[in-house]
Order: structure tokens, then sequence, then C-alpha cells
């Protein structure tokens, strides 16, 4: 038994309450059990309990064992002085606080099939602890659930818009093309991308908008990938031609080309074809920041990143290297990826930070109006019963999976809340 579990039965009052006890003989009256505290600290502040004929106000500390008092530290730190009672599962001690106070003892006990339901959730073998169980949870309280998850999940990703914004000195428009980066090299290419993108100002590029030409110049060229092969072909060597050339305009010293992963990755996520498509991006999109800002939509914003690499990429995926004639669209996979990772977090914290409310709405609904997500967590989630219908659930579903049930929080989970306290019939 782990001391969250004891933290569970305390909190929600579950202990067996026929007549309660200290250790030493004295009545005990559960007024309220305090709130739970996540930090250093004693475990339950302001808890309401009356012991005998006398009224405590004060803090609860929970122990598997009396004996992790001292184990602790506890017996010398004054922040636990103001502890009005010692919760444990095994009162092997008598523990007091730094002046010598001896703190009350409550020996906690709990019905067996509670433990039973609890130790069935973190010692299974299956993908998750409840995917056997999913069905004693009314579907309507797992998604109203979900919704709470989503924005666990929106902080998480706000937050790293907000370090980007701070290491930009609050540009907003450095910061968006940042992420933008970031989210068009996948997790493999992100760091590449964003080092490229770093080291390349916007306002060279804002000179060179009007031609694809030079923008893939500038950008392969300073990603380091025109030196790869010793023999180039026409167009290769027509980008290094106007690299060299733009690179002493604007004194230009490229990333190293090693940086970059082509490795195990499927070639339409080459770093190569995202640069090329970056390039037709800018290149099609005049004052691509405010456009997006404005987009009012799902479908605004599938209309602005329909685009695909320039004419040279339909017969290649790398550099020198001849392909079957394919068009390298920007596909719906990767657009999705950017959408829920790079634009709905910035709408987010750049709505709250300009007062813009509406923006964190537009952020939700463009979730909604997404198609689910389909990968292996996703398809094993549909598989027991639980049916992401859009990109808001599907999102909210691998928050729960990696942040919950991969970590064994159940007990911090609505789902494995309700199933540790399906009593047996």
């Amino acid at each position: 038994m782990k001391e969250n579990f004891l933290h569970f039965i305390w909190e929600n009052k579950l202990f067996q309450t026929d007549t309660l006890w200290t250790q030493e003989g004295e009545p005990i009256q559960i007024i309220h059990p305090g709130r739970h505290n996540t930090h250093a600290g004693p475990d339950f502040f302001d808890a309401r309990i009356r012991i005998g004929v006398t009224f405590w106000a004060g803090n609860v500390e929970i122990h598997l064992k009396a004996s992790d008092w001292n184990k602790h530290g506890h017996q010398s730190d004054p922040s636990y002085r103001n502890t009005i009672l010692h919760v444990v599962a095994l009162d092997d001690a008598e523990v007091t606080t730094d002046l010598g106070a001896v703190i009350p003892v409550f020996l906690i006990k709990w019905p067996e099939w509670i433990a039973h339901n609890y130790e069935m959730l973190t010692k299974s073998h299956d993908w998750i602890g409840c995917a056997s169980k999913l069905y004693q949870v009314d579907p309507f309280r797992i998604k109203f659930f979900l919704n709470g998850i989503l924005i666990e999940r929106l902080t998480a990703k706000v937050g790293e818009v907000t370090k980007v914004l701070d290491q930009t000195k609050d540009d907003w428009n450095e910061t968006f093309y940042v992420l933008l980066a970031r989210g068009f090299g996948l997790s493999q290419n992100s760091l590449p991308f964003e080092m490229l993108i770093r080291s390349l100002p916007q306002r060279i590029l804002a000179h060179h908008i009007q031609s694809v030409f030079q923008l893939e110049a500038l950008l392969f060229g300073q990603a380091g990938l025109l030196d790869d092969a010793l023999f180039s072909d026409d167009y290769v060597i027509k980008l290094k031609r106007e690299y060299k050339f733009l690179a002493l305009k604007y004194h230009l010293k490229p990333i190293s080309g090693h940086l970059w992963k082509f490795m195990r990755m499927h070639p339409m996520n080459f770093p190569t074809l995202r640069i090329a498509q970056f390039a037709s991006l800018l290149y099609l999109t005049q004052g691509l920041f405010s456009t997006v800002v404005d987009a009012t939509n799902y479908e605004d914003l599938r209309k602005l990143f329909s685009l695909s690499a320039s004419e040279y990429w339909d017969t290649h995926y790398r550099f020198n290297v001849l392909s079957g004639y394919k068009r390298k669209v920007f596909g719906s996979q990767i657009f999705h990826l950017v959408v829920i990772n790079v634009l709905v977090p910035f709408y987010f914290l750049y709505g709250e930070r300009q007062q813009q409310l509406f923006l964190k709405d537009r952020a939700l609904e463009i979730l909604e109006n997404m198609p689910a997500e389909q990968n292996q967590w996703i398809r094993k989630w549909d598989s027991a019963g639980v049916v992401a219908s859009n990109a808001l659930e599907s999102q909210a579903l691998l928050q729960l999976q990696h942040s919950y049930c991969e970590q064994h929080r159940c007990l911090e989970c609505t789902i494995g809340h309700k199933i540790v306290l399906h009593e047996p019939s």
C-alpha cells in the first residue's frame, strides 16, 4: 500500500466511521479533513477536528508507519509544529513536534473492497489499469472529466509558448515564427528548424518574399544543406550561387547541416521537403502572423496551409537524388500537428495577453472542428469504448494516458476514483 492511498481514504472520509478514537483512547470527530497539500509541508492544511471535548484547527500528517515521522525529519522541522493529528496505518512509534509536544495518533482503517479495487488498478498488466473496468463509469462523466484534462494539456503547451515569448522579449511576431518552425520540424527536427529561423532574421526574409527561389536559397543555405554532394544538379548550383550572394550581402553564417535527421523517417517528412514547404508558405502568405491571427475557423487555416513544395521537389525528396513524380503537398497529418502544437496554444496565450478572449474560444472551437487524431493510443481508447469524436477529445485522452495512466495516478483521475469506489454487489 502506498501513502497516496491513505491520502485518498482520508480526504474522502472513507475510513470506517462507526466510532473513531485516537490511539490514546479519546473520541475523534472529523469535521473537515483539510486541504490536500501537494507541495512541501504537512499533507493536509486547515483541518477541523474535535478530539475529546477540544476543537482543533490545524494540519494533518499522514504516514504508512508512525516512525516515518522521525525518518523524514519532521520532529525537528518547525513547519510541522501545527500538526494536530498524525494519521497512520501502523502505529509503531510516539512522535513529537520540534517543541516536544506529543501528537495524537489516529490508526486509519478502510473497507477491504476499496483496497482490492485500488490494487487491481495499480497492479494491472493491461495497457491502462482500468481497461477492463471502464464499463463501470458513466460515459458522460468521462467526457466531462476530459474537458478538465484538456485544459491541463493546453496549459503545458502554452507554457512552451511563454518560454519563447520571454526569449524574444515579448516579440509576438518572432515568437510565432520560431514556434511555427518547430512545428514544421516535427519532433525529430524541431531544434535545427528553430536554429535555422533564429539564424535568419525575418526582415531579411521579408525583403525576398516575392521570390520562392530566393526564399529557398536563404533557408536551405542557412540550414547548411547546400553542400551535401560533391556534384550538384542545375537547381542546386543555382541555389548555391544565390545563397553565396545573399550570405555576403547580409553577413549570414549557416548552421551545421549535420544537425538535420533523415534516418528512419518517412521521405515525406524529410527536412528538405519541410523547408521547401515553409518557403512556399512565406511566399504565398503576405503578413503570415496577422493572417493566422485573423483566421476565424478551422477551414480558414486549412486553406492557408494548403500548399506544396516548389516544382523541383515534385521529383526529389533530397537534393541531387531523382525520384518518381509526386506533388509534395502539406498533408493533413502535419497540418493537424501544427494546429494542435503551435496555433492553438499560440491563440490561447495571445488572446489572454492581448485581452482578446475570443481567440481562446476560437482555439477550442478549432479543436472541436478537427477530426480526432489517429494513433495507437487513440485506437486503444476506441477499442475500450471511449471514442474521441474530435481533436479536442483525442488531445485530452493523450493527456490522460501520459500524465495519469502511465504515472499510475488513478486516485487523482475521475475514472479511477469511480472504479476504486465501485462497491461489489
